[in-house]
């Protein structure tokens, strides 16, 4: 068994620390669950969020490998990157990341390469009782650009365990990564993660977030534009049911002037499952000419179902243009009936409604294969949503 926290590091309680206002984790006890080893099996997922068809090609210099690998072998690379976002006593679960054993994986583009297939990493939460800490640091040079597809998934489908992620993203400068992160756990399970991006002068990120499995979790996302010129795009989606409880706590930081950031994150809620986003812009003293948009949406599909929207700015710089949106709402009856009008049974008519509601996260993208798999992804969890 794992030795429980120490009095210094203690788990957060519901309502008494910032950040966890609103997801109560009283239920968890972290020493019923023993650290994933190296010598824990691997096993088949039961079922992943995608399949991608385009297999990587990884040029001369790039390198992919497992985090564990990667500080034996690239020693001089992780000290100058690992931990440079996050450090290991930023909370107790970052601290538990750092100790140990941990899975994960390292991404490395030199300057001035450009993938032209995406990279797959996908990790297995094999054994019920076990904690996985699960580190990934990706890292794009200078001028370099790739793409990077990321699920965390359960060997079974009632599982119960905890996975621990920290993730570091470094985009240099005119680089550009787009990375998609999701999670398709065990609904029996815990996620918690401290996921952080560092966007140099005139670099682009496209970060896509997934939360739809899972018991009860917290996810914090921060994005930091350190460049002038720097740019990002986030995009979140979460369908629960059950008694789910998904937490995403977003930030956007505007360190330098002329940068430029756009969050939409939409969640459909059924049965009598809960969603929390609190979102944050930060403006940076002298980070002028800054713009910045976030917008969470929510679609109830029953009465006990409940989202909180939340969306916040602290801004310290006086040209700028910083806006939000935030809104919860049941389908509208108004577009039910006139689909039912035009002969389509209730169940179809609901779902189409459902679907238009998730298209405007889709269309964020280009025509192509990515807009595709996340269409499928997307369009899987809500069918399983629903039950149909």
């Amino acid at each position: 068994m794992a030795s429980a926290p120490s009095p210094a590091s203690e788990l957060p309680t519901f309502k008494g620390r910032p950040g966890w206002e609103f997801t109560d984790i009283s239920a968890l006890h972290l020493a019923d669950y023993r650290p994933v080893t190296a010598e824990d099996p691997a096993a088949e997922p039961v079922a992943p969020l995608w399949v991608l068809d385009r297999a990587a090609t990884v040029p001369d210099g790039v390198i992919v490998m497992p985090i564990g690998e990667a500080i034996r072998d690239h020693g001089e690379l992780l000290r100058r990157h690992l931990g440079s976002l996050i450090a290991e006593g930023d909370d107790v679960f970052v601290a538990l990341n750092g100790a140990g054993y941990r899975d994960g994986a390292f991404v490395y583009v030199p300057r001035g390469v450009a993938l032209e297939s995406p990279i797959s990493l996908t990790s297995v939460q094999a054994v019920a009782g076990t904690l996985l800490n699960q580190r990934t640091l990706i890292v794009v040079e200078d001028g370099a650009q790739a793409e990077v597809w990321e699920q965390y998934l359960s060997a079974q489908e009632d599982l119960d365990g905890v996975v621990n992620v920290v993730t570091e993203l470094i985009v240099g400068q005119n680089a550009h990564l787009r990375y998609v992160c999701g999670q398709g756990l065990s609904e029996k399970g815990w996620i918690f993660g401290a996921q952080r991006a560092e966007v140099g002068r005139d670099g682009r990120l496209d970060w896509v977030a997934l939360g739809f499995g899972s018991a009860r979790g917290h996810v914090r996302m921060q994005t930091r534009l350190g460049g002038q010129g720097a740019d990002a795009r986030v995009t979140g989606a979460y369908a629960t049911h059950g008694r789910q409880h998904i937490d995403f706590d977003t930030t956007q930081e505007h360190a330098a002037e002329n940068t430029t950031s756009d969050l939409a994150f939409r969640g459909v809620l059924q049965d009598r499952s809960s969603a929390v986003w609190k979102g944050n812009i930060i403006v940076d003293p002298g980070a002028q000419k800054t713009d910045a948009f976030q917008e969470s949406r929510n679609l109830l599909l029953s009465k006990r179902a409940h989202a909180d929207a939340i969306p916040g700015l602290e801004i310290q710089a006086n040209d700028v243009r910083c806006t939000h949106a935030a809104a919860i709402a049941q389908v509208d009856p108004e577009q039910l009936f006139y689909l039912r009008s035009h002969g389509l049974p209730e169940p179809v008519a609901k779902r189409l409604v459902i679907e238009g509601f998730l298209a405007a996260l889709v269309e964020r993208f280009e025509q192509g294969p990515v807009r595709e798999v996340l269409a499928g992804t997307l369009e899987r969890r809500l069918a399983l949503v629903l039950g149909v």
